[in-house]
């Protein structure tokens, strides 16, 4: 279980971008979060794997308090948190099986990352987890071969790699055609109940989020304004997420109340 609380993060002297966030997430549960640029999606979340260093607050998977680890038990816990690019941060001259590998590097020794000898049983679950995500037969060629659809289940497979205990997926479609952005929600949301994996998407397709999660989070100005099952996202509190002004940030934008 992730559990989030009083979540603060703050650049600056400006107004923060994250505003006390409480959030809980558990389960095979895929939950989409929505809203407009700048509203915090992205920082929330970079904050649950200290990408992002949070203001204040407590972040907890399963019983560690992430935002209070050193930096060496930091290493550890990143282990923990899988996570999924817009941009695929894949190694264009590396094969897809060294990408893949690449999501084991917390375990293996430094030596055998170096020279690639990686452990038998880590090729053979790579090979798995890419004959069912449909790119088995991809794995001796190089990333920069590959389409963007094909690039972003590489970077799925690399983080399914870490067996991490919650999956993030930061925009994972932005980059790719309507068909293509379609499997990536369909396979993320497969997954989850496959692996029993909580996952936490960040998108900007609000009819992909209805469609494949099975929670919606709606924030604007930093702070948690819907949170639901997807059939309860009517028009007002779209328009609210994405055009409207919460009372409560009314002082915070300098308007009258």
């Amino acid at each position: 279980m992730l559990e989030i609380k009083k979540l603060v993060k703050s650049y600056g002297k400006g107004s923060p971008v994250l505003k006390d966030l409480d959030l809980t997430v558990q389960g095979e549960q895929v939950m989409s979060i929505i809203g407009s640029s700048g509203a915090g999606k992205s920082t929330l979340l970079r904050c649950v794997n200290r990408l992002v260093e949070p203001t204040s607050g407590s972040i907890t998977l399963n019983g560690t308090d992430i935002t209070t680890l050193s930096s060496r038990e930091l290493r550890f816990a990143r282990r923990r948190v899988g996570m999924v690019f817009q941009g695929y941060n894949l190694v264009d001259r590396l094969t897809v099986m060294e990408n893949v590998q690449s999501g084991r590097l917390g375990y293996i020794s430094t030596w055998a990352a170096l020279t690639r000898r990686f452990p038998k049983e880590d090729i053979q679950r790579a090979f798995e987890l890419m004959e069912r995500v449909g790119i088995a037969q991809y794995a001796s060629k190089r990333a920069d071969e590959l389409s963007g659809g094909e690039r972003q289940r590489v970077g799925v497979v690399r983080a399914l790699m870490q067996r991490p205990e919650i999956l993030l997926a930061d925009e994972p479609t932005a980059s790719l055609d309507p068909k293509t952005s379609e499997q990536i929600m369909a396979l993320l949301r497969d997954l989850a109940s496959e692996l029993n994996l909580p996952v936490i998407i960040n998108i900007h397709n609000v009819n992909e989020a209805k469609e494949y999660s099975d929670r919606i989070v709606g924030m604007r100005y930093g702070r948690i304004i819907f949170d639901d099952v997807p059939a309860a996202l009517d028009n007002a509190q779209m328009d609210e997420i994405y055009s409207g002004t919460p009372s409560e940030d009314r002082k915070d934008l300098g308007t009258a109340a």
